[in-house]
């Protein structure tokens, strides 16, 4: 087992084919690619719009996280704020991030040699163990953090909550949720048994740095490795320095 550095990924696009059908694993459809694609081409991006819920056992996935703990904490919480939290994280989000990763679709990063030896019932366990751990508030007695400007946790709270319509800024909400804990319809499946609204990663009290690490890559267009990346590329190119930071110190200060 490696260790895993995951991060948050949006929204959807419009019509991909349809997923591979099998009776034991969930799938997602990768946008149609020309007949003659060859291996050095880039990898399509996964339709999560056509992913099915991943089925795993918690249990197991904590018999195979304990390396994973050297960057995320053994309760899921990460030991420095470049690494993302995983506890509480939305298990389909984490599943097809992993696959994001293990298939090459990330920009390399310590991730990419971490998930490669991956099975995929590695990564259904690890998935449903992490989803399946709580949230919790900061120690007790943990020391009080540096006051944050109250101007830009109203600005984070206000880009996060109703968007910036001049700059064509969606709020974030209307994928995350209100709350910050992911889409209110995550648990939607369409007759199919699909789970379009399921991937939406929970972003309350995520770590500050990571957030604003992940925005940039998206305002840079680093990532396109599913249907919700290409459509994070088109928000994120709104964002200007200020706007991400201000999103990102407002996420990370909700922590209960």
């Amino acid at each position: 087992m490696k260790a895993l550095w995951l991060i948050a990924a949006l929204a959807a696009t419009a019509g991909q084919a349809d997923p591979p059908a099998t009776a034991d694993a969930p799938a997602a459809a990768p946008e149609a690619a020309a007949a003659n694609e060859t291996p050095a081409k880039p990898l399509p991006r996964l339709d999560l719009r056509r992913a099915h819920a991943p089925a795993g056992d918690a249990q197991a996935g904590k018999g195979k996280s304990e390396v994973c703990a050297a960057c995320h904490g053994a309760d899921g919480i990460a030991i420095t704020p470049a690494f993302p939290n995983l506890a509480g994280q939305k298990a389909d989000y984490l599943y097809w991030a992993l696959h994001a990763y293990k298939d090459g679709r990330m920009p390399e990063s310590p991730m990419t040699p971490m998930a490669a030896p991956l099975e995929e019932q590695d990564i259904r366990d690890l998935a449903a163990y992490y989803a399946s751990l709580p949230h919790p508030p900061p120690p007790a007695d943990a020391a009080p953090a540096d006051p944050i400007d109250p101007a830009l946790l109203a600005q984070g709270q206000s880009l996060y909550m109703a968007g910036d319509p001049a700059k064509g800024i969606p709020p974030c909400q209307g994928c995350h949720g209100a709350d910050g804990r992911g889409n209110p319809q995550a648990a939607y499946r369409d007759r199919s048994g699909r789970t379009p609204y399921a991937a939406y990663p929970l972003l309350r009290g995520q770590q500050n740095d990571y957030l604003q690490t992940r925005l940039q890559q998206f305002h840079d267009d680093a990532i396109d490795a599913s249907t919700n990346s290409r459509v994070m590329h088109g928000i994120g190119k709104q964002l200007d320095g200020d706007s991400i930071k201000a999103v990102s110190t407002w996420l990370s200060s909700l922590k209960e």
